[in-house]
């Protein structure tokens, strides 16, 4: 979870209580305090609260915590006659763009910090490391609309922020910091994502790097914000974030055109939520108008409708709220998690470990002594990370997220081998050997599973490798076994093997087919073992 600096000074001007008052309440805010500075206090907020990773939301948040302001923040946007337009050559690239401008800003150092610390905590928590979302933050003032957002030629220069000199696109992926971090999300493309103002002057090269022509400093006053990237609803949220955090440090924010459209649209959403499921929940005995009353100190709109229901005004900026339970979340921490008072459990019992974490844990040491480092992949992933590149068929039984927030998680997993596979290839230009592991559930229709899967990398990596792992793991956990030829198509014809528990196949080893290395950009031969340990839990 991000670690949000607070200036101390900045802070109490924007919520209007001193440091100690801040400090003391803080932790009842769902909150963890991990350090305090001279000037400073460093504060560790949960992940699906993008909205306070900056000392401007989080100071709006408290002041209606503490009782000084209550409702919700209504932020308006007017015209600003300023324009883009998206380039369909991005289309496979990153072709999603947000922008607004932001104007009579009066920026110190601390307000700076503060909006570096949301762009870059932004980056992590809604753009998975800049790959779903990247931000640009630029001094209008120098230069000029109309924008365009084009994919350009590789070789074309500008002087990179922090730099002095014009670099090429492409050396900037060699010897430009934030290139050497971020140059796989953007190597293998054809052409680069840039956006150019009318006299063909660059702003930006998202996801790496600004030109120094923009920086944001004290004497910025006007700023034109981008929002790039692969997924739109990480777009749409981080712009909406930004806006509303550079509206509480006092600017106005004007609405940008893109392709025609103007945007953002900085209104609320409205849901109605039963007050009887909120008290079933949280153990309380609360009526609408005090449910309502208490959802205004968490900056909601809130109004009670009839004696059972509460209509509830989201803002702009709470991207967490996607469910009702989402909102009694807020209830409970506005009600006081001091107020809750421990209750024993009606439950007795002696507790014995399960079978299937004796399972897991043996499978853990075993590989652990193998030198293989353990990994805790995602369980949603795509049927592209789970069959297309691996050249498997589709499995009819894998399960579908019906509402899937992006391509890239609309599928339960139904093995582990692949998303080890693509961990690779996050780390293709990271030193070798690589050795990772994984152990965990996956589903198969309806139905979880326990599965184990590792993989080994580097220059040496082939058949006799797998087999040692697969036959080393076995054996640590008790499992007999027979090997035999396999047809998987993931693996090498030749150097690959089925592993045969009492006639039933349970597991797979070899050296990973060309193609599949191809498919997740890795330039060296990978030893696989994936083994079904359903059966055994």
């Amino acid at each position: 979870m991000p670690v949000i600096t607070l200036p101390y000074r900045y802070l109490e001007r924007l919520v209007g209580v001193d440091r100690e008052t801040i400090v003391e309440r803080l932790p009842m805010f769902g909150s963890d305090i991990e350090r305090r500075g001279d000037d400073h206090v460093d504060v560790e907020f949960f992940a699906n609260r993008p909205d306070l990773f900056s000392t401007e939301g989080a100071a709006r948040a408290l002041r209606g915590f503490l009782g000084i302001e209550e409702g919700p923040v209504r932020y308006t946007t007017t015209p600003s006659g300023i324009s883009f337009s998206v380039d369909p050559g991005l289309d496979r690239i990153r072709p999603y763009l947000g922008s607004a401008v932001i104007r009579g800003l009066s920026l110190d150092e601390e307000a700076i910090v503060s909006l570096m610390g949301l762009q870059e905590a932004l980056h992590w928590a809604v753009g998975r490391g800049r790959r779903k979302l990247a931000i640009g933050l630029h001094d209008l003032a120098r230069v000029t609309p109309p924008f365009r957002y084009i994919a350009s030629p590789r070789e074309r220069a500008f002087v990179p922020l922090d730099f002095e000199r014009d670099l090429t696109m492409e050396e900037m992926l060699d010897e430009h910091p934030k290139g050497r971090a971020y140059a796989h999300l953007v190597r293998d493309a054809p052409r680069f994502p840039l956006i150019v103002d009318a006299e063909d002057r660059v702003l930006s090269f998202p996801p790496i790097i600004n030109g120094e022509l923009t920086r944001v400093s004290t004497a910025t006053t006007e700023i034109l914000l981008d929002c790039t990237g692969t997924d739109q609803r990480a777009v749409t949220t981080a712009t909406t974030i930004l806006c509303a955090a550079l509206g509480e440090a006092g600017g106005r924010i004007e609405s940008v055109e893109i392709d025609g459209v103007a945007g953002p649209d900085l209104g609320p959403s409205y849901r109605e939520v039963p007050v009887d499921e909120c008290n079933r929940l949280l153990g309380l005995e609360l009526n609408a108008p005090t449910m309502a009353s208490l959802l205004r100190r968490m900056r909601f709109g809130a109004e009670p409708v009839g004696a059972d229901r509460v209509r509830v005004e989201v803002p702009c900026y709470r991207a967490d709220i996607m469910h009702d339970w989402d909102v009694f979340e807020d209830v409970a921490i506005a009600y006081g998690y001091e107020r809750f008072g421990a209750v024993p459990s009606k439950t007795a019992t002696v507790a014995e470990e399960r079978a299937e974490s004796r399972l897991k844990r043996a499978v853990r040491e075993a590989l652990c002594g193998l030198g293989h480092l353990e990994t805790m992949p995602f369980v949603l992933t795509s049927e592209k990370i789970l069959f297309s590149r691996m050249r498997r068929e589709p499995d009819p039984q894998t399960l579908h997220v019906l509402y899937p927030i992006s391509e890239e998680q609309s599928v339960a997993r139904t093995s582990l081998l692949p998303l080890l596979m693509e961990l690779l290839e996050y780390n293709r230009f990271r030193e070798l050997p690589q050795r990772l592991f994984a152990v965990g559930e996956t589903v198969i229709g309806v139905e979880t599973g326990l599965g184990a899967a590792a993989v080994s990398c580097h220059a040496a990596a082939d058949f006799s490798e797998a087999y040692g792992i697969a036959d080393a793991l076995c054996r640590e956990i008790g499992l007999v076994y027979t090997a035999v030829d396999t047809d998987d198509p993931a693996f090498i014809e030749g150097r690959r093997g089925a592993l045969l528990v009492n006639g039933t196949p349970l597991g797979v080893f070899g050296e990973i087919h060309p193609d599949v290395l191809e498919a997740f950009g890795l330039d060296h031969p990978v030893a696989a073992v994936e083994i079904d340990l359903s059966a055994f839990t």
